[in-house]
């Protein structure tokens, strides 16, 4: 098997795989999600996962913001900390970071060399143990882990948790984020479904942190929890959390765990909804505590201080101001729509808006419409899912009397949502990860170009956002 040179064939080779989250998922049912193919992928690399114990988070909302906090937390700490999430906004190895810090370019083709001959023996073995996209990428992230010397992985599931290939980790502590319905034709119809298979993650004796809500979800989580022996805190229950002091720059909070009380913990991501996520991945590290892991309260405010998590209510210019985010399902835009009232313009706010076919898209524009003044709408040009912008502008027309632009691609949205604002007004972008990964790089060029104020690049970040993609 001849060697691969170039960055850009080790990536080439890894689109060329089966690629869950740029194909139409409504084609793959959850018999195609199955643990054998994962399992003997590690097999054959040796099982890193025996070596690197992890914290593992699943759930439908905030589990990536949930990942990043923990593994910043542990990285101010002085544990080689590894950070495995998905999908990428901009660059691949976006995925797979140790301490913040992405692999180089020749890092990706010496993996991706060393992993190609296993794949190419598995891809000869009967159908359904051909390797995906995701599960060599997770098998990647385990090999890079490995490589840098990680000494505690935090791993967000892909798709579901049952049989998510992340699902093959060691964890000290896992994590469910609050719970809603999503990706229905793989994970189930109802919220009971869903959190049984969120809750597949769930290992013998292994403590469980949970921020589900929805009364049918929390059942299903204390009765797995307890078929498993797993000692459970509930956020609402044994986890509490309330604002301290509030400011359009971050936020605090008291959280409150069995036995331990932090009266001041900095949240640096907007919204609400992020106390509830500073809670759990703060009840996650007192676990890891108990079981012996130094984590200073230093570590803990300095890692929170760090995170930074793009596409989640990401502020990237003022006047006009300009918001990113991944928004995609009925619990985050809530979530984003009760963020911004937070810091409400004094001008008028413009929709930037695209979505994708397998989302209740009418669901999102009956949230988001009413707080919005002004409509852009328009389809990705990377992704095949999209909702045409005709079907958009027919149901808009149905439910809400507002100004609607039509515009045929992203960028083209995005200039046309810059020259109705004024320095007053506030520009809004989302209903899609597919949507902010093809504009936010071209949004922060034209703002850099016009001398707009930009994020440091100092914090702790991971260049992703939460819970669209099935993997």
């Amino acid at each position: 098997m001849t060697a691969l040179d170039t960055y850009e064939q080790a990536i080439e080779y890894l689109y060329g795989r089966i690629n869950f989250e740029r194909i139409h998922s409504e084609a793959y049912t959850a018999g195609d999600f199955k643990l054998d193919r994962m399992r003997l992928l590690l097999e054959r690399i040796g099982n890193p996962p025996d070596r690197i114990p992890a914290v593992h988070v699943a759930g439908t909302k905030g589990k990536g913001s949930t990942c990043t906090m923990i593994a910043s937390i542990l990285t101010q700490a002085g544990y080689r900390t590894g950070l495995y999430t998905s999908p990428h906004l901009i660059r691949y190895e976006e995925r797979f970071v140790v301490d913040g810090t992405q692999p180089e370019p020749h890092v990706v083709v010496d993996l991706v060399n060393r992993i190609r001959p296993h794949v190419a023996a598995m891809d000869r073995l009967p159908a359904r143990m051909h390797p995906t996209y995701f599960e060599i990428t997770t098998a990647l992230a385990w090999m890079y882990f490995e490589d840098s010397g990680v000494e505690l992985a935090v791993l967000e599931t892909g798709l579901g948790g049952r049989l998510d290939c992340t699902n093959l980790c060691r964890p000290l502590v896992t994590v469910i984020t609050n719970i809603s319905r999503d990706h229905t034709q793989l994970l189930g119809s109802t919220v009971r479904e869903i959190a049984g298979e969120k809750a597949g993650i769930f290992k013998d004796g292994v403590p469980v942190i949970s921020g589900v809500s929805h009364p049918d979800a929390i059942d299903v989580i204390r009765t797995v929890s307890r078929e498993c022996e797993a000692p459970l805190w509930l956020l609402g229950n044994e986890i509490a959390h309330r604002c301290v002091q509030a400011a359009s720059s971050g936020s605090r909070w008291q959280i409150d765990v069995p036995g331990q009380s932090f009266p001041s913990i900095p949240v640096s991501l907007r919204g609400e909804h992020q106390g509830a996520n500073a809670a759990l991945a703060i009840a996650a590290i007192v676990r890891l505590r108990e079981a012996g892991w130094d984590i200073p309260a230093e570590a803990i405010d300095a890692g929170m201080l760090r995170v930074r998590w793009p596409a989640r209510v990401e502020e990237v210019g003022q006047q006009p101001s300009v918001i990113l985010d991944a928004a995609h399902n009925w619990e985050s835009a809530k979530a984003l729509v009760h963020a911004l009232s937070e810091s409400p313009p004094s001008g008028r706010r413009i929709l930037v808006f695209a979505t994708t076919r397998d989302k209740d898209y009418r669901g999102l524009v009956r949230i988001l419409l009413p707080h919005f003044d002004t409509i852009v709408i328009t389809k990705y040009l990377e992704n095949p899912r999209g909702v045409p912008i005709e079907e958009l502008e027919s149901y808009i027309a149905t439910i809400a009397n507002r100004p609607v632009h039509l515009a045929a691609d992203p960028y083209a949205a995005w200039k046309l949502a810059s020259k109705l604002a004024t320095v007053h007004d506030q520009i809004v972008v989302t209903g899609s990860f597919f949507l902010i990964a093809e504009l936010r790089e071209l949004i922060l060029d034209d703002l850099r170009s016009s001398s707009e104020p930009q994020p440091s690049g100092s914090e702790f970040v991971a260049s992703n956002a939460d819970q669209e993609h099935a993997p």
